[in-house]
């Protein structure tokens, strides 16, 4: 498989679940301000959408957008319960957070990243990121993990987003349980090994 992915980008959650998974992948950095790969040759052509993430699959086939590449990887070994079963109530749940973190958070971001966001309008989707943040707040003081005890795809999105307030706010102290999630998923191991590969953490000195 082929991961094509931006460093600190939405492409993080899937790179964390390959490495959780233990799947032999190949990552491959796009240049997202020109759409293009390390050879020159075009994004666009490998996902017409233009954005990341894109995994390509062993036999040529193209999966793209986030969510459902997570529960494909999920689904790859059931074993580790990074998902529940394909037709439980418990995987229409993560279905529910993967789309509360995609729609009502991951999308909520992109205003904040756009330089030409006038003050006003940057001013309500911090407010507005700060309410969905307090409904995952108090989901995180009763459990360590959005689904219960264990880790599943759906923390490797929250965490992948919960990373973007450093540039843009809003401040995550205000959330204890949040704070202790992003602690709790950072220090994995996988969490860990994504980060240095893409360059976003320092690998420890030997």
């Amino acid at each position: 498989m082929k991961l094509y992915f931006s460093p600190g980008a939405c492409s993080l959650s899937p790179h964390i679940v390959l490495r959780e998974a233990g799947l032999d992948f190949e990552a491959v950095k796009v240049a997202l301000g020109t759409h293009t790969l390390g050879d020159g040759s075009s994004f666009d052509a490998v996902n017409p959408k233009g954005y990341v993430p894109a995994l390509v699959l062993d036999d040529g086939l193209v999966l793209t957008e986030g969510p459902a590449i997570v529960q494909y990887l999920a689904d790859q070994k059931p074993e580790l319960h990074l998902a529940p079963p394909a037709g439980t109530i418990e995987r229409y749940q993560l279905m529910a957070w993967l789309n509360y973190i995609g729609t009502e958070l991951h999308k909520q971001f992109s205003p904040l990243f756009d330089k030409s966001t006038p003050a006003e309008i940057r001013a309500n989707q911090l407010a507005r990121i700060a309410r969905r943040l307090a409904l995952v707040d108090e989901q995180l003081s009763k459990h360590p993990y959005l689904m219960g005890e264990h880790f599943t795809v759906a923390d490797a999105y929250l965490f992948t987003v919960l990373r973007w307030t450093k540039l843009t706010g809003p401040v995550l102290a205000t959330w204890p349980a949040i704070v202790a999630f992003h602690e709790r998923v950072g220090a994995r191991p996988a969490v860990q090994a994504a980060l240095e590969a893409e360059g976003l953490v320092k690998k420890p000195a030997a």
